[in-house]
């Protein structure tokens, strides 16, 4: 919650100016009841028709004086309100960028998608309400409660029992409320969830006919969603009953003893009359604070899950004195091997706390420029593996180490600036094909871009569409499977890296059109490559083959060794080609 309101530190000019304006009006307003007493008791008694006019000149000069006031308090208001969200919605999409693969499994996308928009919108109503009438409804309350206090005590003696009465209860509803609409965003969480299944994954329900059972699951989490807000709305909504009940009692006292106080001329009418306006102001500002409460409310639950990602220590570091220093081999490495360009010694990962091991107990060495072939079958943890080199996922124990720095403590941004990879899914980004190739090398040429368009095998269609200038739409559904395949080992190309990781990239090709991006990989000098593939052709001309199930390694060696030697290979191998 901090976090979230030090962003107002930048707007302090609009911060002191909303509310000091809304007090200004409050002023204002405090003034009317007893310009109406002078009118009761001075004018209309008297017949004065010019202190009448006269007074109620001043009356449209407050009025005016309050519109123009809540005016600049309400422009002030949304300017720091919309300052505030802005700054935080580039802040937490910067976290966001910044997090971890595991932090964000562990957050989950739906949820942060929430979180950026839906909560970020509720914490800028919360700040915009606040700085107009957290300040201005209980000076109007404890204002109208001292003016009527000079008017005549024993009648305004009603508003000491009155407004704590009325504080109890705002307080009350206020504390309950507040778990409630927590409630109510992580429940939303599941239905954005839901949604972005449901959109993301339209066709695969359509070829299974699954639409009725989407409906009736997503109709389900909605109707969950539509409970909880009910449920948090009809305690909320409390409020306005009770306060009602509370002040109306008031009213009637109020008016019972102010009769009895004119009958023995205590007081005037037009007195009498000003204390009711303003019980009827501490109403109306009562009705307005509790409105508001339920807003800060929402506001404050939103605020909380804003600050929970940004509170979170940054995983990727930029600098700090231990990150980016070169450890000896021999220091980091254990007893991998002192020459190796990447090593993993003893290595175990687990995606979460008390989650089994996806890989355990993996050792090996890899000398600079070697091409490695890593297979096994689905669920064998090929993946895991490689996204540990540019740090995606720390080592649960062991020591990953790259160029001879342990990943766990490198500045991540270096290790993969120097580093290529074509993830299993193939991702483009709308725009053209030029911006996707400079999201791999903003300093690429066209001639460059087009070099690696022809070894990926993507040129010829790339030309056929109109060039590097070719519109890419949202995840490239313009492009086939291969073809985004293609596109993305392309932008992998031009990045010039120093490791290349293929995962899986090549699974929508033709055995033709592989073999050709694998010759022209080959050809590439001084990249260390790694080939994840289900395919033993695709990794049998590696110069070293790590063959992995169930998270442990079966075998690491040649084509040729690894026949003779390991049997998980051997049955990849004769699976996918006759004896």
């Amino acid at each position: 919650m901090k976090t979230v309101l030090s962003w107002l530190k930048n707007y302090k000019k609009e911060a002191f100016f909303a509310p000091f304006f809304k007090l200004t009006e409050a002023c204002f307003e405090l003034f009317v009841p007893l310009v109406m007493a002078d009118i009761i008791d001075k004018g209309i008694e008297g017949g004065d028709v010019r202190l009448i006019l006269g007074k109620g000149v001043i009356l449209i000069l407050l009025a005016a004086a309050g519109l123009i006031v809540a005016i600049t308090a309400q422009y002030f208001a949304a300017k720091a309100a919309v300052g505030v969200s802005g700054t935080l919605r580039r802040r937490l999409f910067s976290r966001i960028m910044g997090m971890e693969a595991s932090e964000v499994d562990k957050n989950g996308t739906s949820t942060l998608i929430t979180r950026m928009t839906s909560d970020i919108n509720q914490v800028q109503t919360g700040i915009n309400m606040s700085l107009r009438l957290l300040l201005r409804s209980p000076i109007i309350v404890f204002g109208a409660m001292i003016m009527a206090f000079t008017i005549d005590v024993p009648s305004a003696l009603i508003f000491c029992v009155t407004v704590p009465i009325l504080a109890f209860v705002v307080i009350g509803i206020t504390r309950y409320s507040i778990p409630m609409f927590s409630k109510v965003q992580k429940v939303l969480d599941n239905v954005m969830l839901s949604s972005r299944e449901n959109l993301t994954g339209v066709r695969v329900i359509r070829a299974f006919n699954l639409q009725d059972d989407e409906m009736k699951s997503f109709t389900q989490r909605n109707d969950t969603l539509k409970k909880e807000q009910i449920h948090a709305s009809n305690f909320t909504a409390l409020t306005n009953p009770v306060t009602f009940i509370i002040v109306n009692a008031a009213t009637m006292f109020l008016i019972y003893k102010g009769a009895l106080r004119i009958n023995i001329g205590s007081i005037s009418q037009g007195q009498a009359v000003a204390i009711l306006n303003y019980m009827s102001q501490i109403l109306v500002e009562l009705l307005k604070l509790t409105n508001l409460i339920v807003t800060i409310t929402k506001s404050l639950a939103s605020a909380q899950r804003v600050s929970a990602v940004l509170e979170k220590e940054d995983m990727v570091s930029e600098s700090s004195a231990n990150d980016g220093k070169i450890l000896s081999a021999g220091a980091t490495a254990g007893h991998a091997d002192p020459d190796a360009f990447i090593s993993f010694d003893h290595v175990s990962l687990k995606y979460s706390q008390g989650s089994e091991e996806a890989l355990s107990d993996i050792t090996f060495s890899v000398k600079k420029g070697m091409s490695v072939g890593i297979i096994g079958g689905t669920g064998s943890g090929k993946s895991s593996l490689v996204n540990m080199i540019p740090g995606m996922y720390d080592a649960s124990s062991g020591i990953v180490t790259v160029m001879g720095e342990d990943v766990s403590h490198a500045d991540k941004i270096s290790l993969r600036d120097k580093i290529g990879v074509v993830p299993q899914k193939a991702v483009l980004f709308k725009g053209t094909i030029r911006s996707n190739m400079l999201i791999g090398n903003a300093g690429a040429t066209d001639e460059e871009m087009i070099d690696c368009l022809k070894k990926a095998q993507a040129w010829d269609f790339v030309s056929e569409k109109g060039g590097l200038d070719s519109e890419v739409q949202q995840n490239g559904k313009n492009f086939s499977g291969g073809q985004r395949q293609r596109l993305t080992i392309a932008r992998a190309l031009v990045r010039k890296p120093e490791i290349l990781i293929l995962d899986d990239s090549t699974s929508a090709l033709d055995f033709l059109t592989e073999k050709k991006i694998r010759e022209e990989i080959a050809g590439i000098t001084g990249t260390t490559v790694f080939i994840v593939s289900q395919r033993a052709s695709s990794v049998m001309n590696a110069d070293m083959i790590i063959v992995l199930d169930d998270g442990r390694t079966a075998g690491i060696g040649s084509h040729d060794e690894l026949l003779k030697n390991c049997k998980v290979y051997e049955e990849i191998y004769y699976s996918q080609f006759e004896r």
